[in-house]
């Protein structure tokens, strides 16, 4: 399998490979956000309404509410800031996982949400609200690997620009040039699969890390952790051997 997934993860990129791993990460975040909210009752990746949700309990006088929004949205940024770290550390120390190292902080942080999961149904007033800064960060730290890998051309935890930028190739798709004197408009049919890879890639991994949630629990996020190291395995065995 491992030669399969060759250079998906390594310091040399293809578009090719930026486009493979990009969907397997929508895979991976699907997943992780649909099972998450059956798991915490909320969805990590989603920004946008977690900010909405801080200005909303701000204005109802919510302030513990507020304060939990907020800490999401910090958890968030540590996640991208842990990134931009990890890969900038490995690419200053020539290492082939430079950009697999964030991934591999990924599958353990998954593996350890799926490990002890029952131990959130026990203390659930102390670890849910801890479970959602985990899931933030980890959203975080995913999406700011794809979107430095592939020069914020992919992104993968959550799909609103991706399907804008759908909408827009298929509005150009669909326009009629009538007058021959003027430019055409065309749309970029490489751009439009990419997109609708894409997203329908996060829809799968959300069915089914919802799915999965719903029939096993929270080991379903060992598969995703296990996805994930198989990922970035090559590249960190290389580097253990070159030193």
């Amino acid at each position: 399998m491992i030669p399969l997934i060759r250079g998906w993860t390594s310091v040399d990129r293809t578009a090719l490979a930026n486009i493979r791993l990009g969907t397997v990460l929508s895979f991976v975040a699907g997943a992780t956000n649909a099972g998450g909210f059956l798991a915490v009752g909320q969805y990590t990746s989603h920004m946008t309404g977690i900010v909405s949700s801080v200005a909303d309990h701000l204005v109802l006088g919510q302030l513990s509410l507020a304060a939990a929004g907020l800490a999401a949205l910090l958890a968030f940024m540590a996640g991208t800031i842990t990134t931009v770290w990890l890969v900038n550390w490995g690419l200053h120390r020539h290492l082939r996982s430079a950009y697999g190292l964030p991934l591999l902080l990924e599958s353990m942080l998954l593996l350890i949400f799926g490990l002890f999961g029952a131990a959130i149904n026990l203390s659930a007033a102390l670890l849910v609200p801890l479970t959602v800064l985990i899931l933030c960060f980890i959203m975080g730290l995913q999406n700011a690997v794809i979107t430095k890998i592939s020069k914020a051309v992919i992104r993968t935890t959550h799909i609103t620009g991706l399907v804008t930028d759908l909408g827009m190739e298929i509005g150009r798709l669909l326009y009629i040039n009538r007058s021959a004197s003027s430019t055409p408009v065309l749309a970029d049919r490489a751009k439009l699969r990419i997109h609708l890879t894409l997203i329908l890639s996060f829809f799968i991994g959300g069915l089914a890390g919802a799915i999965g949630f719903k029939q096993l629990g929270y080991v379903t996020t060992l598969p995703l952790a296990l996805l994930l190291l198989v990922l970035v395995l090559r590249p960190v065995l290389q580097d253990l051997r070159s030193r």
